[in-house]
């Protein structure tokens, strides 16, 4: 039976809300965070992970945020992505207001429209390298073994498709979750410090092959990471303070 490419499957419908205001860009904006608060209880005492957060990603860009431990980066990501919900602010990702989504309806969104890379790389042991990158295709109860194949050689790992997970190394797994995040064509990947267990020679080919593989499948990248070098492979670059996301300093890109 043939199989559907990714491009050519029917989207789940979400009401999409006016064109955000992309004064931040100079393309579309397919993610726009607004005055984004989260608070956490810790006994008796509120402490606040984020307060009046804003941030905005333009169509196409690969965008590095940084900060310290500590500073609400991965809870930004997971505002960003559903996961959790802000206790103030209003997140549009792709058009759709996440506030008017469920738990099941933003389920559903990330599956469609988000691709995730992680600094552990969370592949499944028991399944094969190619059964890995392609899960987020049998999540959507799809399945595309050209398009499976086509992640696997732009990571550079054509001939491992059969492998299993613990005859990698760290980088080659870490390439496994690239081509797992791209494989159903998100319209936005998010990467929390993909390159925080790597030695700095793996870092710096994996985010250098993050940016291709992310530029090459017409995505939008958000990148959450503490490293400079990491970072600057980036379009832009902002610096989550206390006083909220800034521009951060450019640094030269090798």
């Amino acid at each position: 039976m043939a199989t559907a490419h990714p491009s050519t499957a029917q989207p789940t419908p979400f009401t999409r809300t006016a064109a955000p205001d992309a004064a931040m860009t100079t393309t579309a904006a397919i993610l726009e965070a607004r005055d984004l608060t989260k608070r956490y209880r810790l006994g008796a005492t509120t402490v606040d992970a984020l307060r009046g957060v804003s941030l905005t990603v333009g169509e196409g860009e690969f965008v590095a945020l940084m900060g310290p431990s500590g500073s609400g980066k991965s809870t930004l990501l997971n505002l960003i992505a559903g996961l959790e919900r802000p206790d103030a602010g209003r997140i549009v990702v792709d058009g759709v207001d996440m506030r008017t989504l469920d738990d099941d309806a933003a389920t559903v969104f990330r599956r469609e429209r988000v691709g995730f890379v992680f600094q552990s790389f969370h592949v499944l042991p028991y399944l094969s390298v190619a059964d890995n990158v392609a899960l987020p295709l049998a999540l959507a109860g799809r399945r595309d073994d050209a398009r499976t194949r086509a992640m696997l050689d732009a990571v550079g790992l054509g001939d491992r498709g059969a492998s299993l997970p613990r005859e990698l190394s760290g980088g080659e797994l870490q390439r496994v979750a690239i081509a797992r995040a791209l494989v159903h064509a998100p319209r936005l990947l998010l990467a929390d410090e993909p390159t925080g267990n790597l030695d700095p020679e793996s870092a710096a080919q994996v985010i250098a092959l993050l940016r291709d593989c992310v530029k090459a499948n017409g995505a939008t990248a958000l990148l959450v990471t503490h490293s400079h070098a990491a970072a600057s492979a980036a379009d832009r670059m902002m610096a989550l303070t206390a006083r909220g996301v800034q521009a951060a300093p450019a640094v030269r890109r090798a």
